[in-house]
């Protein structure tokens, strides 16, 4: 058989999809779907078939692949059209698409695929521009798309997704050959053509020709949000930021009250805008309309009454008062319309948080799932700026908007996901993390779901390390000098306001000086305590103040030594601040236990290859002091170990791992050895 060959109409599909994918006036992330119609030889009878590819369930416009188009035959999509059963059957029609699937089918359709293989186009383009939804959620939508558009857009109420939306575009192009797409009511937009050009093209005709309606209105008349109310005004930057740090971990944990949650930070100037106004109250009461958006952003966000200059433990106790009456509402709208086969309820906690003067706070189950929440609702703050400077905001009704997100088919999405890593939700800073045991341990918490800070006083190899990781919604770098409490605060700072706040910290950063009692200066042994004992003090204590106001628990784990509990010659100044380590972690597992924060540590010895300490000098000097060449030094440790086995960092960053992905939920204070057997070391 030939090697398969991307289709032109594919190909011209993909192309399509990246270039309205890039421009977020277009559409929202993961957000509307396209497709194309085309030709192909059957491989089994060898006749032509007309074939659809549309963008599948879940996938992105801008990042799509053939890999993530659904392909199925026309002729059997369209002919479904004679068993629908009706609206009360939806749910079943989705199913139905697996029988029009060619070959393999591809990716999962979507349950816009009706929509795309009835309409009698080539081309079909379904999207979320903001502009377009604030016509769509307008009060008045029908009335102002007609005079927006005249008789080349039409007007579809509202309707929730699925089989008879589709029958409904394709009779309005029927009936209306001169249209060149829809506006969905409550929704957005679907554009067509006969070409993927053609279709672009009225797909931007139609979102670019409602921005200029929208801007053209919006200069007759005032503010749509209504005047900025005294008080509420953005925050200087600097005071901003240092005020949602302060905010974020207790807003974290309460909007983790059911299940862990990550969090994401935004002051972009359109939402600072939108907190500082008068009709903030409303709007948001009123809630996002556009399924993809509130399926993200829950029904409506909570918003923070309280002054952006109030005393940081009055804003806190009146964020708990709003939080309970939050879940309390929460928890009456899924009684209001649940069925008796209605999914259970998944959560009553917000997933947006409005703070005026500061910004907004968005939480997933990820940091990629709570920056897209952000981002959503974002398109819902221009879209209620669109549908207000229009005549006013109108989103479809609160009874819809749970049909669409207790819909089955949705939780038919959910249950498809693959399950968490062990470390999901968990954000993890590591000090020293730019090289040796340090870059180990945060490459195998971000392999295992963590989000990572990777904190080193030499920025360009945590930078390097972060990059390594992955992009910013995975890990992200701090330069920081342990010994600094200024810069140790602004590190916690940038992790909280990165991820939302901190679980698990690694107290790592270190370095070591061997020489003989006598040469040993007063230096030499500030150094290394002021680094070691000094800076994991700091960190911990730093640390600390996070993980108590999110009020999740946490970890903290020490990376000590052998040589805290074994007495080696020529290691007073090391040894020491090791052992200074090993004692705060007993310390400190006492009396943060009933904060539910577990503190453990890791003993190492003898881990040559990769270290940063052994490359700066100090194997030399050890190598010097046992008498053996330096490049042999890991295997002269590894034969005076038990198991003869040389130690390297990725088995340091095992143990971390092993302590805090929760199956050692209930030990604290315990160290463990990594240095494959030094019976000397054996703790007693």
């Amino acid at each position: 058989m030939t090697e398969q060959t991307t289709h032109p109409e594919v190909g011209a599909l993909l192309e399509r999809s990246h270039r309205l994918g890039a421009d977020p006036r277009n559409t929202n992330y993961a957000g509307g779907n396209a497709s194309a119609k085309g030709t192909a030889t059957d491989p089994v009878t060898g006749a032509d078939t007309q074939l659809m590819w549309v963008k599948g369930s879940g996938g992105d416009l801008g990042t799509l692949t053939e890999a993530g188009l659904a392909v199925l035959r026309l002729d059997r999509l369209r002919a479904l059209s004679g068993v629908y059963p009706g609206v009360e059957g939806e749910d079943e029609m989705v199913a139905a698409f697996d029988y029009c699937a060619h070959g393999k089918g591809g990716a999962a359709p979507s349950i816009d695929t009706a929509m795309h293989g009835l309409v009698d186009a080539a081309h079909v383009d379904h999207l979320h521009p903001d502009s377009g939804i604030a016509l769509a959620c307008a009060a008045d939508g029908e009335k102002l798309t007609a005079e927006c558009f005249g008789d080349r857009v039409a007007w579809v109420p509202w309707r929730r997704p699925g089989f008879q939306l589709g029958l409904d575009i394709a009779a309005i192009k029927r009936d209306n050959p001169q249209a060149v797409g829809v506006v969905l009511g409550g929704h957005g937009i679907t554009a067509w053509g006969e070409t993927a050009r053609e279709c672009e093209a009225n797909s931007l005709e139609i979102i670019r020709t409602a921005e200029r309606f929208i801007a053209e209105r919006g200069a007759e008349r005032a503010h749509p949000f209504g005047p900025v109310v005294a008080g509420r005004e953005p925050l200087p930057e600097a005071e901003r930021r240092e005020r949602a740090a302060a905010l974020l971990p207790a807003v974290r944990g309460l909007a983790s009250t059911d299940r862990p949650q990550v969090g994401h930070y935004t002051d972009s100037e359109a939402v600072l805008d939108f907190v500082s106004r008068a009709e903030l109250e409303r709007l948001a009461a009123l809630g996002t309309s556009c399924p993809d958006h509130f399926l993200r952003t829950k029904v409506r966000p909570l918003v923070l009454d309280a002054a952006p200059d109030a005393p940081i433990e009055d804003a806190l106790e009146r964020l708990r008062e709003l939080h309970a009456a939050y879940r309390e509402d929460y928890r009456a709208y899924y009684e209001r319309h649940a069925e008796p086969d209605s999914p259970a309820m998944r959560g009553a906690d917000p997933a947006i948080v409005l703070v005026p003067g500061v910004g907004m706070f968005s939480f997933g189950a990820d940091k990629q799932t709570a920056r897209v929440a952000g981002e959503f609702y974002a398109n819902a703050i221009n879209v209620m700026r669109g549908a207000e400077t229009l005549s006013s905001y109108s989103p479809i009704p609160e009874s819809e908007k749970f049909r669409i997100e207790y819909w089955e088919l949705e939780e038919a999405k959910l249950r498809r996901k693959p399950a968490p890593k062990p470390l999901a939700t968990r954000v993890a800073l590591v000090t020293g993390g730019g090289s040796g045991i340090g870059r180990a341990t945060a490459r195998r918490l971000a392999a295992e779901g963590a989000c990572v800070v990777v904190a080193d006083r030499d920025a360009d190899a945590a930078a390097e390390a972060a990059d390594e990781l992955g992009g910013a919604d995975t890990a992200v770098p701090v330069a920081v000098d342990v010994t600094e409490p200024e810069q140790i605060a602004a590190a916690l700072r940038d992790s909280v306001l990165a991820f939302g706040g901190v679980d698990l910290v690694v107290n790592n950063a270190g370095l070591s000086i061997s020489k003989p009692l006598l040469e040993t200066t007063e230096a030499d042994w500030d150094l290394q305590h002021r680094v070691m004992a000094r800076g994991s003090f700091l960190m911990a204590r730093e640390a600390a103040r996070v993980l108590t106001r999110q009020g999740m628990g946490g970890d903290i784990v020490y990376i000590c030594s052998k040589n805290g509990v074994f007495a080696g010659p020529n290691n007073i100044a090391y040894g020491a601040a090791k052992a200074d380590q090993a004692h705060q972690v007993r310390l400190l597992a006492a009396e943060l236990g009933g904060e539910g924060i577990r503190v453990n540590g890791v003993n190492p010895d003898g881990v040559v290859r990769g270290s940063g300490i052994f490359a700066g000098g100090w194997g030399a000097q050890r190598a010097a002091v046992y008498g053996v060449p330096e490049e042999e030094l890991g295997a002269f440790y590894a034969q005076r170990t038990l198991l003869k086995r040389e130690v390297l960092p990725e088995h340091v960053a095992n143990a971390v791992y092993a302590l805090t992905c929760g199956e050692l939920s209930h030990t604290t204070g315990l160290h463990v050895p990594v240095d494959a057997g030094v019976a000397a070391a054996f703790l007693r």
